[in-house]
């Protein structure tokens, strides 16, 4: 499975961007990222059938997870600095509506594409 990532860019405070990942419903999908100098982190997952979607606390009403049958999507709006992070793409293969936060769980990885908001 070859992921790859993009949609990144620099955005100012309270913009918007979105970020698109090949992908397959043969797997479950997830969004993480990883900041400076930090471990990288859950961001959100969507199941194989799409229904169901689960997100970290941070971003929650601010960034929405999708896909159709050939890409993942994650729109981000109100960009925070705290969100300039490497983000990656992952793909796993669970259960038809299985959502996942473990990064254990995903045993395939894009390359990351980099959100860097100025404040």
């Amino acid at each position: 499975v070859q992921l790859q990532a993009s949609g990144g860019g620099l955005v100012q405070a309270g913009g918007s961007l979105r970020l698109s990942c090949a992908a397959s419903n043969d797997y479950a999908m997830g969004w993480f990222r990883q900041a400076p100098g930090k471990e990288r982190e859950f961001v959100a997952t969507i199941s194989r059938s799409g229904r169901r979607m689960y997100y970290a606390d941070s971003v929650k009403g601010r960034f929405t997870i999708s896909r159709d049958r050939a890409t993942m999507y994650l729109q981000m709006i109100s960009l925070k600095s705290e969100d300039t992070a490497i983000y990656y793409c992952a793909a796993g293969f669970l259960r038809w509506d299985e959502v996942q936060t473990s990064q254990d769980r995903y045993p395939y990885w894009g390359q990351g594409t980099l959100v860097t908001v100025s404040s």
